[in-house]
C-alpha cells in the first residue's frame, strides 16, 4: 500500500497521523524509503520504512461503512473478555495493536462495561483512554467532524447499551 504526502493514515495503537514526507536513507549499501508520519494526538514523529508498512499495520483512515459498524457494535454488540486481568490485558493489547477500528471499539466497550462494575487497574485505565482517543480521532477524521461531535455520537451509541462514554484521563 502506498501513501502520498499530506494523506491521513492510521498507525495502529497510536491513532491518526499525517504523512509529512517521503524520504530515503542509506544504511551501508542498502537504501530504504521511509514515510515520515506526524501523529495527531501526541505530536510524535515516526519513520516507517516502506518495507514494514504491512508489518506495522499502517492503513488508510476508515470509511463510513466501517464507522457505521463500529457505532452499531457500541450500541448493541456483545463483548466477551477474560476474567483474569492479566489475560484480559494481553487480549486487549493484541486487539489494540491489530489496527482494526472495530477491535479498538470492542476494547473500549468491554473496559467501559467492566469499569461500571469495578475499578480498573492503572494499565487498563490507560488502555481505555488510548482506545477512546483512537476512536475519537479516527471517526473525527473519517467523518470530517469536530471531536466534541464525535464524543456525542459515541456516547449516544454506548447509551443504547446503558453505558457512558468515558471521560479523558
Amino acid at each position: 500500500m502506498t501513501f502520498q504526502v499530506g494523506e491521513k493514515v492510521v498507525y495502529p495503537n497510536h491513532g491518526v497521523g499525517t504523512i509529512e514526507n517521503i524520504s530515503s536513507r542509506t544504511f551501508g549499501t542498502q537504501s530504504e524509503k521511509f514515510y515520515l508520519l506526524k501523529l495527531s494526538y501526541n505530536c510524535l514523529t515516526v519513520m516507517v520504512p516502506f518495507s514494514h508498512v504491512d508489518q506495522v499495520g499502517l492503513r488508510k483512515v476508515t470509511r463510513n461503512g466501517e464507522v457505521a459498524k463500529v457505532l452499531n457494535f457500541l450500541a448493541c454488540g456483545d463483548c466477551k473478555s477474560a476474567q483474569d486481568w492479566k489475560d484480559r490485558f494481553k487480549e486487549n493489547s493484541a486487539k489494540m495493536q491489530s489496527g482494526s477500528l472495530i477491535e479498538v471499539a470492542e476494547v473500549l466497550k468491554c473496559l467501559v462495561r467492566l469499569q461500571a462494575q469495578k475499578p480498573l487497574s492503572f494499565r487498563e485505565k490507560k488502555m481505555l483512554d488510548r482506545a477512546r482517543i483512537m476512536l475519537v480521532t479516527e471517526l473525527a477524521t473519517s467523518r470530517a467532524m469536530r471531536e466534541e461531535e464525535v464524543v456525542d455520537l459515541l456516547n449516544k451509541s454506548l447509551g443504547k447499551s446503558n453505558l457512558k462514554f468515558p471521560e479523558p484521563l
